[in-house]
């Protein structure tokens, strides 16, 4: 449950400055969600946690600077899950589902060792879980969009890693697959897991525990999802376009 705190973060593009001077500290064992328009720095913030772009400042990670952590050791902690596209950048050559779900125990294994027996069960119920066990013997490239990314949220379940993080994980999913992946991630947070997504269904976005609004000059706000100032902040995000309101238990948006 190791919190994960942003010190004056920058991170660049292109020798573009997308995110600059971002603070943030993360709580550990919840669920946030990052929120924002097109352009806000999302997916580089997100990116930037998962050690996959340089930035300067500091991002630490139960109070060790993500960068002095091992690289095993790191991927034994800290699972990641691609924004989608039509085939991730790796698996277009000819891998079979199961290969791909069983990448994700690769931090847990020996160099060219042999998948052993609970490695071959933690995959087994992670494909099960997301419902593509009944596609293992299929080829990646076959497979539909929505079937690839239940393949890849796969691959990251059967990391078992303490963090997750994951960008866009209900694209290309259908409606009750998106569900389902509300209901794996109400399991991930009560097993203790710091989730942290990025979003743009923002319905699905307010049922994290916490939220973090960014615009393009920065971190806008962040607060518990069920706040009225943070309500109130993702309005104004949003130049008053959308509006919340309660169905049941759960908020929901809607375009104005």
């Amino acid at each position: 449950m190791s919190q994960i705190e942003l010190r004056n973060v920058s991170v660049s593009r292109d020798n573009n400055i997308v995110l600059q001077n971002i603070n943030l500290a993360i709580p550990g064992g919840e669920w946030t969600s990052i929120v924002g328009p097109n352009g806000a720095g999302k997916s580089t913030l997100i990116q930037a946690l998962a050690g996959l772009l340089p930035y300067q400042g500091s991002i630490q990670i139960g109070g060790r600077e993500l960068h002095s952590i091992a690289m095993k050791a790191r991927a034994q902690q800290i699972a990641w899950l691609e924004q989608a596209t039509s085939i991730p950048d790796g698996l277009d050559f000819g891998l079979r589902v199961h290969d791909i779900a069983m990448l994700g125990r690769l931090p847990h294994q020996n160099w060219l060792s042999i998948p052993s027996e609970e490695d071959c069960g933690v995959v087994e119920h992670a494909m099960r879980q997301t419902d593509v066990w009944g596609l293992r013997e299929r080829f990646f490239s076959q497979l539909s969009g929505g079937e690839r990314q239940r393949v890849l949220l796969a691959r990251l379940f059967a990391t078992q890693t303490s963090i997750l993080l994951m960008d866009e994980p209900i694209a290309n999913l259908d409606p009750p697959h998106q569900a389902d992946w509300l209901q794996w991630q109400t399991a991930l947070s009560n097993q203790g897991k710091t989730s942290i997504t990025v979003l743009h269904e923002i319905q699905f976005a307010l049922q994290a525990e916490n939220l973090i609004l960014l615009g393009k000059k920065g971190v806008h706000h962040q607060g518990k999802s069920d706040d009225p100032l943070t309500h109130k902040a993702l309005i104004d995000l949003f130049d008053g376009r959308i509006e919340l309101t309660k169905l049941g238990k759960r908020w929901i948006a809607l375009a104005r």
